[in-house]
Parts: C-alpha cells; sequence; structure tokens
C-alpha cells in the first residue's frame, strides 16, 4: 500500500452543500483514489451493494435512516469500512463511542482536521481484516472527546479514573483530563466488563490502577497516580471484594 491513492470513499449527507463541500475536500487529498456520494442511507446501501468501500465518511442526523443507524448495519457486514461520522452536533458521542468509529469531525470540516482523519483510517485500515486487529479495536474501544476545538478519538485505555460532573463524565488520564457528554451511570455500565469499578456515585475507576485502599478521616479512600478517591461506604465491601479476588487472579498467573 502506497501514500497516494489508494482508498475507496464514501461520503453520505442528505444536504447537497455540505455533500458538495466534503466531496471536494476528499477528491483533493491524494490518498483517495475513488470517491462514491450518497443523499441518504438508501443510496449509501445501493452503493456499498454494489462497490468495495474503505471508508464512509457519515452524516448523522438524516431523514429515514440516520447516520447511526446506517452504521450499526454497516457493522454488520462481512467486511465493514471504517466508519467517520461528519456532524455538526456533539450529541452522538456515546453512540460514536460504542460503534467504534474512527474519528467524529466536527462541521465546517476543515482540511487540517480532514487529513487527520484520513491519516487515522489509514492507519487503522493497514490490515482491515487480520483477526488479531480486530479483537484488539474491540477490545480497546475509542471515545470522542474535544481536544483545542477539536475532536479527538481517545482510546479506554488511556483512562485512568472517570468523575461525574453533572449529565458529563470528565475521563482523567494519565497527561490531563478531557469531559465528554456521557453519564457516569452509562460508562460505569459499559465500562464493567473492562475492569472499571463504582466506588462512589461520582466516581469511576480502573481497578488494577489502584495502589492502596486505606481508612482515612472521612472514611476509606483509593489512590490512584497519587490521587485520593473517595470510597462510599455502599461501595467499600464489594470494592474490598473485588481488590481481593484480582490479587488471587494475579497469585495464581
Amino acid at each position: 500500500m502506497t501514500d497516494r491513492g489508494f482508498l475507496r470513499v464514501l461520503a453520505v449527507d442528505d444536504e447537497p452543500p455540505a455533500l458538495d463541500e466534503l466531496a471536494y475536500l476528499l477528491r483533493a487529498d491524494p490518498r483517495v483514489a475513488r470517491l462514491h456520494t450518497a443523499a441518504d442511507a438508501t443510496e449509501a446501501l445501493r452503493v456499498l451493494r454494489d462497490t468495495d468501500v474503505d471508508v464512509v465518511f457519515l452524516d448523522i442526523r438524516m431523514p429515514g435512516l440516520d447516520g447511526m443507524e446506517l452504521a450499526r448495519v454497516l457493522r454488520r457486514f462481512a467486511r465493514p469500512p471504517a466508519i467517520v461520522f461528519v456532524t455538526a452536533y456533539d450529541d452522538g458521542a456515546v453512540d460514536a463511542f460504542d460503534l467504534g468509529v474512527a474519528d467524529y469531525v466536527r462541521k465546517p470540516v476543515q482540511v487540517e482536521r480532514l487529513s487527520e482523519s484520513i491519516r487515522r483510517v489509514v492507519s487503522s485500515r493497514v490490515v482491515p481484516s487480520h483477526p488479531a486487529a480486530l479483537a484488539r479495536a474491540e477490545e480497546d474501544p475509542t471515545i470522542p472527546v474535544e481536544l483545542a476545538g477539536t475532536t479527538r478519538m481517545l482510546p479506554r485505555s488511556a483512562v485512568r479514573w472517570v468523575e461525574a460532573q453533572g449529565d458529563y463524565a470528565r475521563l482523567h488520564t494519565a497527561d490531563g483530563s478531557h469531559l465528554v457528554r456521557v453519564p457516569l451511570a452509562t460508562l460505569a455500565d459499559r465500562w464493567a466488563d473492562a475492569g472499571f469499578v463504582r466506588i462512589h456515585r461520582s466516581y469511576l475507576v480502573q481497578l488494577r490502577l489502584i495502589a492502596e485502599l486505606r481508612l482515612a478521616n472521612s472514611g476509606y479512600v483509593v489512590v490512584v497516580d497519587e490521587t485520593e478517591l473517595p470510597v462510599s461506604r455502599r461501595h467499600t465491601r464489594e470494592l474490598k471484594d473485588k481488590l481481593v479476588r484480582a490479587a488471587k487472579q494475579d497469585w495464581n498467573r
């Protein structure tokens, strides 16, 4: 695979000016070999029935079958294309995270941002059908986060602990934090199998990163990355049990 003219791309948007602009920018990128366009999900499916496509740049809010619903259909393909959401809104972040999209680009689309998105697609599609690569993607999904006005895809493995802030959640990583429009309860449910545990109504932590659990003046606290986080009384017993089970599993390896 060379760096020029190899990506087969489908752009989908129900607004003609937006579709024309996106198509213009995609055609200008030297990594795009072939570009198809569609004005809605039905037309997009007709294109995909007859044509192999590497990546779909997809608007979310469309009449009929919307972008999220189309993305779910595409995931069931034997060889699903990468998906990049292109939208003026950020309220699709939760579903985009669940779908494991390659990127989440905000309108109006900037040339530099689109170029970065294509780079991400290329990196993820070098061996698109390799089982190990697909397994890694499923084990470490990404979530869209805002960084300096740009939406980036943050891998779940980078998250150390999560703090509730109303209907939002703040994801704490080793080098900073990101506010996302996802309730803490939603992440607690969806990340439980990945080792994240609820320690308080306002905190979710990666179990393996807990350095210690100790009794402080106001109750129990855990230490993650030298930061003390409170453990509520209702979660203390369950947390202790999980820490003991995790330790036994490590001993038995």
